[in-house]
């Protein structure tokens, strides 16, 4: 029979909501341990008469909180925590499956400092599951990450170095608004001011940041993954314009974001966007949605399809036909 939490796990628990959340009151300690009011201040008593300083103030904006300079003991995961947390970084990054790779090697140290109890499951769960890398995703340099995160931090303006995959390379003073992880890669939403305009720059392609003196204020109404989406499609070398010959609610679900933007028309659709691979967008974007379409614009475009459409052509061909009869 299952007897519940101990009195000091459920110590230790509020201990870790008092530090998440100070000014908590007695009704919700209380709630979020699943006990009694009662039990709860017996719960901040245990607390106290461990040395923990425990501060509570009375009135509507009263509640408890830890006194100041208050020394915590180390970080407490439940079994659930753990393996979650194991779980979250094999996926995240499959490679830390590897005691010697960056983030494995900080894993490891972090599941030796667990309890025996506890890190057992989590060790297992480690040194057994296996993980397989994704193709599309990319590991930013962190002295990168940290740089960019500082700045987005203290709404500081900096300049980049960026290197486009054609190699190509530039500066660009830029506002970074947020650093967004989007299908394991990492980008920089920020404001342009090479472009004057809002740009999305893959981290792992800034080689370098500076700081300048220049500070900056965001859109106040800012959600940095929907403007990620919104621009992914747009500051890229080849313009694009397709109409397709349907209404754009039963478009819209074969429409990736960094395809461009999905305007109506009618009982028809166009998408405005530009790309930096016109056989890419052909070959995996367009040739997956289901519906006709025309390319208008970007020449470069009209070209990749035509390509598409010769190959897609040459394998329907009588001659086609007559050679693969041969072969078998």
């Amino acid at each position: 029979m299952s007897t519940g939490p101990s009195p000091t796990a459920r110590a230790l628990r509020a201990l870790e909501i008092l530090q998440a959340r100070p000014g908590t009151t007695a009704d919700q300690l209380a709630s979020s341990l699943g006990v009694t009011e009662r039990a709860a201040r017996r719960y901040v008593g245990i607390l106290r008469e461990a040395g923990i300083p425990v501060e509570s103030t009375r009135g509507p904006y009263g509640g408890y909180r830890l006194g100041r300079g208050t020394r915590l003991p180390p970080v407490v995961f439940t079994e659930e925590q753990a393996l979650g947390l194991v779980m979250a970084v094999l996926d995240g990054q499959p490679a830390a499956i590897d005691a010697d790779d960056l983030v494995g090697s900080a894993l490891g140290k972090v599941i030796r400092a667990l309890p025996e109890s506890i890190g057992r499951q989590a060790a297992a769960l480690w040194a057994y599951a296996s993980a397989a890398p994704d193709r599309q995703s990319t590991r930013p340099d962190p002295t990168i990450i940290s740089a960019l995160v500082t700045a987005v931090a203290d709404r500081r303006r900096i300049l980049v170095t960026y290197r486009s995959e054609s190699g190509e390379q530039w500066d660009a003073e830029v506002d970074p608004w947020a650093v967004v992880v989007r299908h394991g890669r990492w980008y920089l939403l920020c404001h342009s001011h090479r472009a004057d305009a809002i740009r999305t720059y893959r981290v792992d392609r800034i080689r370098a940041t500076r700081h300048t003196p220049h500070g900056f204020t965001p859109p106040g109404d800012l959600d940095p993954v929907a403007a990620l989406e919104e621009n992914l499609g747009t500051g890229w070398k080849y313009p694009t314009r397709v109409v397709f010959d349907a209404p754009r609610e039963k478009v819209a679900p074969w429409i990736r974001p960094p395809m461009g933007r999905l305007e109506p028309d009618g009982d028809r659709c166009v998408l405005v966007g530009s790309t930096r691979n016109p056989a890419m967008y052909a070959q995996e974007w367009l040739a997956t949605v289901p519906f006709d379409f025309v390319v208008e614009e970007g020449a470069e475009l009209r070209a990749a399809v035509a390509t598409v459409a010769a190959r897609f052509g040459a394998a329907l061909s009588p001659s086609s036909e007559t050679q693969s009869r041969s072969r078998c």
